[in-house]
């Protein structure tokens, strides 16, 4: 279902989808009013929702959407502004999973052909790991039988995590149980998102921990008590030394993203060697996979977060076929075992 108040962008991306042979338009709609009464009829498996739209707008919209139809994945589509990050935000929290910007000028739509390839990526990454289960993980929890290694005998001096599609949610979660933790420990994240989303998501994790919470600046020494998020239109990284210090660069994206959790994984691998954290979040794709290898390598820990939890077990399913991790858990109980792992204490299976 494509639910926009320009003609022109319903127009056409409901032309892109059309052309898609495994995907279809099933309804599209000018306001959330009128897709809330059609939601039920036509069960979409995508919802596209725009933020601004008149008499209900996507904000308004998304709980009932959520209410008719439960099934339902929401991408929310919106302008890329700091009130459209922040909305798209809360709407993450009220129950959308995912959000992308759209162009400015809608006029240029057609022309943007990567606004067009990753609109299409989300929609059919959310289709298709909706009902997926993975290959060595049926029955759920953490008593999988992927490869295993051994926990790292040293707490870690970072923590470094990787996340996409679902990822603010997890991340709120989890860094507000793991807060109290965290005075000595710093904490980088790589979050796929665009500019101003990733500057909204800081402080929303600062708000949610109590921690201060910042995007990572270039040349910035790393300190514990602090969360790191990538800034959205670069690559973060830990530069080696006795006083690590944060690195951004503006290459090309990396496994289609910028920034890129590959690139922060690698680097915490070299710089803190066997005493980095790896946690490998919910997101479609494959990023994080390499980088979680490299820290394992090292001799540093990876943790993944479970199918059961995730909304999307593409990146952590790939970071544990790699066999690079030590355990594959629930949110909550990642958290658990990073608190341990922080004070000293030794878990089953530490080398």
């Amino acid at each position: 279902m494509v639910v926009d108040d320009s003609g022109v962008l319903r127009g056409v991306v409901s032309q892109w989808i059309e052309a898609e042979p495994d995907l279809e338009v099933v309804a599209r709609h000018a306001n959330g009013k009128r897709a809330v009464a059609d939601v039920a009829r036509c069960a979409p498996d995508v919802i596209v929702l725009d933020i601004d739209m008149p008499e209900m707008d996507g904000l308004e919209a998304l709980p009932l959407l959520r209410r008719a139809c439960p099934k339902s994945r929401i991408l929310m589509v919106s302008a890329l502004t700091k009130r459209n990050a922040e909305i798209s935000l809360k709407a993450l929290e009220l129950g959308a999973v995912d959000c992308l910007p759209k162009p400015e000028a809608q006029s240029q739509i057609v022309d943007l052909p990567e606004f067009q390839r990753e609109l299409l990526r989300k929609i059919r990454g959310l289709v298709r790991w909706r009902t997926r289960a993975p290959r060595w993980s049926r029955g759920g929890g953490a008593a999988d039988h992927s490869p295993r290694r051994a926990f790292s005998p040293h707490p870690p001096q970072a923590i470094v995590i990787g996340s996409s599609t679902g990822g603010p949610e997890a991340l709120n979660r989890l860094l507000a149980m793991l807060a109290p933790s965290l005075r000595r420990t710093p904490v980088l994240v790589a979050q796929h998102m665009p500019p101003l989303f990733t500057a909204a998501l800081a402080e929303r994790l600062g708000r949610a921990s109590g921690l201060k919470a910042t995007e990572g600046r270039a040349g910035e020494e790393i300190v514990g008590g602090r969360i790191y998020v990538a800034p959205g239109d670069g690559h973060m990284a830990i530069t080696s030394g006795a006083r690590p210090r944060i690195s951004i660069s503006h290459g090309p994206a990396v496994n289609f993203c910028r920034p890129c959790v590959d690139i922060l994984f690698d680097s915490a691998a070299r710089a803190y060697a066997g005493r980095a954290l790896g946690i490998v979040l919910t997101g479609m794709g494959m990023d994080g996979a390499v980088g979680a290898k490299r820290i394992a390598e090292a001799g540093g820990s990876v943790i993944a977060q479970d199918f059961g939890t995730s909304v999307v077990w593409g990146m952590p399913s790939a970071a544990a076929e790699s066999g690079a991790c030590a355990a594959v858990l629930p949110l909550d109980e990642i958290a658990a075992t990073t608190e341990r792992l922080i004070a000293g204490k030794r878990l089953r299976g530490q080398a």
